[in-house]
């Protein structure tokens, strides 16, 4: 099962985060989301979890624990929507002819 982690301190590790779902059961993967030009922390990750029963406890328990002043907001991942590449509406530019 897939966990949503937000209000994460930009200090934390995958390491540290993966021992706090850990005591919940077995954590296969974490991923903390790092912004793509400074690869500095953006504030939330995701942990996978095998087990659901386990990972439902660890939503339960882990949700509003307070790490470095901040409170944790876990809950199940919603899967990730496909972006629309390509065009864009709005803005000006193009072909436009002038009637004036």
């Amino acid at each position: 099962m897939n966990i949503y982690v937000g209000n994460l301190p930009k200090t934390i590790t995958e390491e540290a985060v993966r021992n706090l779902f850990a005591e919940h059961g077995e954590v296969a993967e974490v991923k903390l989301i790092k912004d793509q030009y400074s690869g500095e922390l953006r504030g939330f990750g995701f942990v996978e979890m095998p087990a659901k029963a386990d990972a439902l406890k660890a939503i339960q328990e882990v949700n509003g624990t307070e790490i470095d002043g901040r409170s944790l907001i876990v809950n199940e991942a919603r899967p990730r929507k496909e972006r629309s590449g390509g065009h864009r509406s709005g803005g000006g530019g193009g072909n436009r002819s002038r009637s004036w």
